[in-house]
């Protein structure tokens, strides 16, 4: 039999968003500051050679300059003060949870409730700083390096990374105040937006390329039919759970005796998300980022590596099936997924896996579960991620489509839709109590009675 709540979220119907003041608020709060984020990568860094840099852009656009460009929404193409995007906060937020996992001392500051998350998050902060203060500064110097800068020397490089850095704590405060106020994860929305924001572009030059002959249209539906496969795919395994049974026995409370009850844990099939991805992506493409912004002066350890890791080469795509494999199963066992925390936690509420003792016992079964359930997720990610390496390379297409992208967009629309569903129906059931006034025989609504004392 379906549950009320279920049947409610079933009937929940999106009309209703007209009548939510508190979700319309919350949504016109979001896209407010996501239009002043859009309005930023606009704004240029001081002393940049407009001209130096939309012919760099342009030799650069293929390959890194390309990808990078897309995930900070064309700010890094225009040099603007968000260049760095929201990246370094990401990669800040990785390294703690990682650290926190590995390192006793944040482990017990983070099982300290609220205080422990507060001084968790204030250490990300100051990661988030450090390393957008190397990143700014490597860009500065790089800039100057590739005769962008009008003015080179010791002042532009510090209005440089004063200006980038600052770019990138106002993305940070943004992402948070979205989160708080606003609706869905903001940091992931900032990404979002920078992603889609460029979309349009491409797939216009995508198609004029297609116009002008470079493209056989046989290509061009190709590419379109396998972008609908893919994220009907990505769709369908990411909601893909593999859910273990759990038991809970019958249990005495004072004078009662409750019977015993059963539920399932849920195990992810993709438990680390995007960030095996993200991870893989930034190790391979360290080296062309170097060789990309430091011009020709390369030496012949990096000549070496481009030619051989360059995208769409064997190791290339070798060293990242390699990788991607690796953070799935390393980030999922030390940070999203720890089967000795959640057979503790099973054993605190009583709950067992029938057939298998609390315990020690538990985490193994939890752990080989796991194991052979991220057998099929990195089997997914790595199809999903090397397709469309593939393809480019293959078929030469003039913008950057990656995995990456595919399974950021996806992944945070889902999320939101599903927040602004909790919303609706949290309004929904509001409403529902208030109308629901019990009345006695006699038509009259029923006075308040006082709370009895048990």
């Amino acid at each position: 039999m379906v549950s009320a709540v279920e049947s409610m979220a079933a009937n929940t119907s999106w009309s209703a968003l007209g009548k939510a003041t508190d979700l319309r608020n919350r949504i016109l709060f979001t896209l407010g500051l996501l239009i002043v984020y859009r309005l930023g990568t606009f704004i240029p860094v001081p002393g940049i050679d407009g001209t130096a840099l939309r012919q760099f852009m342009e030799s650069a656009g293929q390959g890194i300059g390309g990808m990078v460009s897309m995930f900070t929404g064309g700010a890094l193409g225009r040099m603007g003060i968000f260049a760095l995007g929201i990246m370094p906060y990401i990669s800040a937020s990785i390294i703690v949870q990682l650290m926190t996992s590995m390192v006793p001392a944040l482990e017990q500051l983070k099982k300290e409730g609220e205080q422990g998350r507060k001084k968790i998050n204030q250490y990300t902060r100051f990661g988030t700083v450090a390393l957008a203060t190397l990143q700014a500064y490597g860009l500065a110097v790089s800039l100057e390096a590739g005769d962008i800068a009008a003015d080179p020397g010791m002042y532009f490089r510090i209005a440089c990374m004063i200006t980038l850095v600052g770019g990138t704590m106002f993305l940070m405060w943004l992402g948070e105040q979205i989160t708080a106020r606003g609706i869905g994860n903001g940091i992931s929305l900032i990404i979002f937006v920078g992603i889609i924001a460029e979309v349009p572009a491409a797939i216009a030059q995508f198609f004029s390329s297609g116009r002008s002959g470079a493209i056989s249209p046989a290509v061009i539906v190709g590419v379109l039919v396998m972008v609908i496969v893919t994220i009907m795919f990505v769709v369908f395994m990411e909601r893909a759970l593999r859910k273990i049974h759990i038991q809970y026995p019958r249990r005495q409370v004072g004078q009662k005796m409750y019977d015993g009850g059963s539920s399932h844990l849920p195990v992810k099939v993709n438990p680390a998300g995007v960030i095996p991805a993200i991870f893989a992506s930034s190790l391979l493409l360290l080296p062309i980022t170097i060789s990309t912004f430091s011009g020709n002066s390369t030496g012949p350890v990096m000549s070496v590596l481009l030619a051989n890791f360059g995208p769409g080469q064997p190791l290339y795509l070798l060293f990242f099936v390699l990788m991607i494999v690796f953070f799935a199963y390393f980030y999922t066992f030390n940070v999203s997924f720890k089967p000795d925390d959640v057979a503790d936690n099973l054993k605190n509420q009583n709950g067992f896996v029938p057939g298998i003792r609390p315990g020690k016992k538990t985490a193994e079964y939890l752990e080989y579960v796991v194991n052979r359930v991220l057998v099929l997720g990195s089997a997914y990610l790595v199809a999903v991620m090397l397709l469309p390496e593939i393809l480019r390379g293959q078929f030469a297409i003039p913008f950057y489509f990656g995995g990456t992208s595919v399974l950021i967009v996806v992944s945070v629309t889902m999320d939101t839709i599903q927040q602004v569903q909790s919303h609706l129906l949290a309004h929904q059931y509001e409403g529902l109590l208030e109308r629901s006034q019990l009345r006695g025989k006699s038509g009259k609504p029923r006075k308040k009675r006082s709370p009895v004392r048990r």
